[in-house]
């Protein structure tokens, strides 16, 4: 049965633009649900996205709306295919990023010696984006440090929300979330106990990575490789008989913690040493001689000092050669203040106690200075730039400082583990495939497991206490947990069972644990929030039975090793499988010098900036003609393009509506009446057109169905152009069913087909472009469809509606034609005349297979090029020598027909003759 598309039109407005659009169609999709998730069919029917929830720490630019449009153009597809879309907005509103805007905002700083004043009022309120020293920031406690935190997001996250409302996005709003509430408090705590309970969460004393500035401990994942400059110092350690063996090290402060001289075990200057004992420089401390691997030959001398801490390096030299432990580092990144007993030389003594309490920094030019005067330093230290970690958020190199912490198991250090993650990968689909090897790179090179604790303030406290001991030291080994029911708890605040709040931190009492969770152990936890897993409302249950495990995780390609490592470790540890199945990744927004955009380059651009110069849907057509995992180019001139496709669209279609209009009683076949058969459409060159459109639909759909929505952009944008600049105006005339330059009337079914095709076609369009341009597309289904509903809410095109108008046409007939308009215009813009001017005859020159076809077309052809005599078709001789002399000049078979192709689709002018241009009004 040949389906019959409705069409209630309308009254068309006078004057067309896509100003103003997106406050009038944003309004009634508030009002009519458009895109609310209904929750109630089954999973099969549900499509369910895991959106990324954007750090609320002050502005969003412009790469966010490059990648959050990739994902509302999947969401609005897949609605119009018929599912149920759970497409939710998260507010990442904890973490580091979040405590720094505040500390900046309010001038403040947490001290957590100091009670809560409930009356406090912050000495500013905003600072216009200047960084307020340490020294300068009022000390306050921690509660209402955290108060301070929940009222500055929740303002910027009703800022964000009103720039996705603007971008279109078509979030369901009443499913938003945070990553602090208490709702994900409760999943994120529930989740760390039930880790605990399976011994896949566990605290141990260890050296890690710890920002000074921020005094937290860091994740591997977190960590920023940057350039760094120092100098190398050339030291001489020295054996019993004071002959030295010279290193090379850019941290010589860290002399007094040295163990050991390190060289690899295959370095033939250093094998005869291996065993033996040398003094450090200074501190006269007895340090053996030792071989590993992962020494560098090519690197300073070959041999280095293994400090703990110096660098990552160090720790696995200690860890491997089970070697003491010599830390002179603190938290706050000063030298200790008591002189380690491992240093016995008085000398040594004293010369670290002119370093206790320094900054590395000065330490360095202490310990340097002395160097010089024992004459332990050969030469000066020479300039060198090298790569140092860095927090990805911090300003000054990591430290590696040994602290108690709490870490998950991720591979790291188990190899059934680490298979069981590199397997999940490849069970899931990456858009693109490419970068699938990034994630498994990733966890083939993890060295060590998750570490999630955090030495911060504004986020999710681990659910735990301690027995405080007789002594009144914490009995770390025996955590206290709560039961699953009273979640979420704050152990600072709350009791656990057993115990008084008397018995806070005395002994036989308890003590908190004062550590927050770090910021991705929520944010990995996502798909577990969203879909309300272990929630015991029915509610929560349906919904999460419908969208669990989730369809698309959509996300930068910079956070593979953090979110979608991490997000598949949690759910492969606690849901036994995947947490999505697809997962697009987007690239980088680059600026015009094709530098990536950045807040710490100062080259990004606000994002509300160009949708109000261009308008949403030009900014959202920027973005999508991006493929995924590719960087693109801030680019205003495709904005400008963008902006050009919406009101074409809006002038197209109020064109091909208002045909007809002025018809008494509307002309039979005019858009006006109830609806489009395709079995009205009986001319060729509106077959051909309509069998374009199968095509376009076939090849758009099978795109976005593997994720590729730039490829589906521009395949529906292609053949728009050309549906306007050469069907439209063959057919113009025809559908108008007025007599030609040759008092030539069309017939009732030639006029009805005409207008049956620009309104199937303009229909499919509507839907076609609905995920990219929502606003534009919209106004034009308002017109055409009155009282029907959203176009976004329509059912996507299908091709066998456009196949049964086609009947058995080939689409490369519209080709054709427009060809030879082409062709019959080059002859008037040649001659410089008016594209009025009737041409009296013309023989156009044209391939054999090519002839046919036309000849079907021949009445539109003659009518567009305002042609008053006959057309005549003749073989097209130059033609047919320009294939010839390409296919002689092609280097392969593939390169010769291609050439004999464009050759075949040529329409060359062979003769012609013009009339009189038409006079000028005057």
């Amino acid at each position: 049965m040949t389906e019959i598309i409705n069409a209630n039109l309308t009254p068309l407005p006078d004057k067309v633009g896509v100003d103003g659009l997106e406050d009038k169609w944003r309004a009634v999709w508030d009002e009519q649900g458009t895109y609310k998730f209904n929750n109630t069919r089954d999973r099969k029917a549900v499509y369910s996205i895991d959106t990324p929830p954007p750090t609320v720490s002050g502005h969003l630019h412009v790469g966010h709306v490059f990648s959050y449009t990739h994902t509302d153009v999947i969401a609005r597809y897949k609605r119009m295919r018929g599912y149920d879309v759970f497409y939710p907005m998260g507010w990442d509103d904890n973490g580091l990023p979040t405590e720094r805007r505040v500390q900046n905002y309010y001038g403040v700083r947490v001290d957590t010696s100091m009670p809560y004043d409930p009356d406090f009022v912050p000495p500013f309120e905003g600072t216009d984006g200047k960084k307020i020293d340490a020294k300068d920031q009022v000390p306050i406690s921690r509660r209402n440090f955290i108060e301070l935190c929940e009222k500055l997001t929740a303002q910027d996250e009703k800022q964000f929300e009103a720039l996705w409302r603007s971008l279109g996005l078509s979030i369901d709003w009443s499913q938003t979330y945070h990553t602090i509430g208490e709702h994900p408090q409760r999943v994120a705590q529930k989740a760390f106990l039930r880790n605990l309970a399976r011994g896949e969460a566990y605290q141990k004393d260890a050296p890690g990575l710890w920002d000074v500035t921020f005094q937290t401990a860091v994740a591997q994942a977190e960590l920023e490789s940057r350039e760094y400059p120092g100098f190398y110092h050339k030291v001489a350690f020295r054996f019993e008989d004071g002959t030295p063996i010279y290193i090379e090290t850019t941290r010589p402060e860290l002399l007094a913690a040295c163990t050991s001289l390190i060289a690899n075990p295959d370095d033939d200057r250093y094998k005869q040493y291996f065993g033996q004992y040398v003094y450090s420089p200074l501190f006269k401390v007895r340090v053996p001689i030792l071989a590993h691997p992962a020494a560098e030959m090519d690197k300073g001398a070959g041999i280095a000092m293994c400090c703990t801490f110096g660098d990552v390096t160090d720790v696995q030299w200690w860890r491997d050669l089970n070697l003491p432990t010599r830390s002179i580092i603190q938290r706050n990144g000063r030298i200790v203040m008591d002189t380690p007993d491992w240093i016995e030389d008085p000398a040594g003594r004293e010369i670290f106690a002119e370093t206790a309490g320094k900054t590395t920094f000065s330490a360095r030019k202490i310990i340097v200075d002395h160097l010089r005067e024992s004459g332990d330093l050969d030469g000066e230290p020479t300039p060198t730039k090298r790569m140092t970690n860095f927090y990805e958020k911090g300003d000054k190199p990591l430290e590696i400082v040994t602290s108690r912490q709490w870490y998950l198991k991720n591979g790291g250090t188990d190899a059934a583990l680490n298979s069981e993650l590199i397997e999940r990968g490849r069970e899931l689909n990456f858009h693109p495939d490419f970068m699938r090897v990034r994630y498994e790179n990733w966890v083939h090179g993890l060295n060590g497991d998750w570490l999630i604790s955090r030495q911060r303030f504004f986020g999710v406290p681990f659910p735990l206490w301690y027995p405080v001991k007789a002594d009144g030291s914490a009995d770390y080994d025996h955590p206290i947990t709560p039961s699953e029911d009273i979640l979420p708890i704050d152990p600072t605040i709350d009791v656990p069972a057993g115990y008084t709040a008397e018995q806070r931190d005395v002994p036989g009492g308890f003590t908190a644990e004062q550590d927050i969770m770090d910021t991705w152990a929520t944010s990995s936890l996502t798909p577990q929030i969203v879909t309300h897993w272990e929630e015991q409302d029915e509610a929560s249950k349906a919904l999460f039975k419908a969208t669990f495990p989730m369809d698309l995780r959509p996300q930068g390609q910079d956070i593979i090793r953090t979110w979608l490592f991490s997000t598949v470790d949690r759910a492969h540890l606690e849901n036994k499988c995947l947490p999505w199945a697809n997962a697009t990744l987007s690239g980088w927004i680059l600026d015009p010098d094709h530098k990536k955009m950045s807040k710490s380059k100062g080259n990004v651009v606000v994002p509300d900036k160009p949708i109000k110069q261009f308008g949403a849907d030009a900014v959202r057509y920027w973005a999508a003609a991006a493929r995924l995992g590719l960087d693109a180019t801030y680019d205003e001139g495709q904005m400008k393009i963008g902006r050009r496709l919406a009101i074409k669209l809006l002038n197209a279609t109020k064109f091909a509506l208002a045909i007809g209009r002025e018809d008494e009683n509307h002309h039979v076949g005019s858009p006006a009446v109830a609806a489009w058969n395709p079995a009205d459409v009986t001319e060729p060159l509106d077959r051909a057109a309509m069998a374009k459109m199968a095509l376009v639909v076939r090849q758009a759909t099978d795109a976005l169905e593997s994720y590729e929505h730039s490829k589906a952009l521009e395949v529906i944008e292609n053949y728009f152009w050309q549906f306007c600049d050469d069907y439209i105006e063959l057919v113009k005339n025809r559908a108008y069913g007025t007599a030609d330059a040759t008092g030539h009337v069309p017939s009732e079914a030639a006029t009805k087909s005409a207008r049956t095709a620009l309104g199937l076609g303009l229909d499919a369009f509507a839907r076609l472009l609905a995920p990219y341009l929502p606003y534009a597309t919209e106004e034009v289904w308002s017109w055409m469809h009155e009282g029907s509903g959203s176009v976004h809410r329509a059912a996507w095109p299908t091709p066998d509606v456009y196949e049964a108008a086609a009947f058995k046409v080939s689409p490369e007939l519209l080709a054709h034609a427009g060809e030879a308009l082409a062709a019959l215009r080059g002859i008037k813009s040649k001659a410089k005349v008016s594209m009025k001017t009737p041409i009296l005859s013309v023989s156009l020159g044209v391939a054999d297979d090519v002839r046919e076809s036309l000849e079907g077309a021949i009445n539109d052809i003659a009518e567009a090029g305002r042609v008053v005599g006959r057309i005549s078709f003749v073989r097209a001789a130059a033609a047919a020598k320009a294939a010839h002399e390409a296919v002689a000049a092609a280097v392969d078979a593939a390169a010769a027909a291609k050439a004999e192709a464009d050759a075949a689709v040529a329409v060359i002018v062979e003769d012609s003759e013009l009339g009189e241009p038409p006079a000028k009004k005057k």
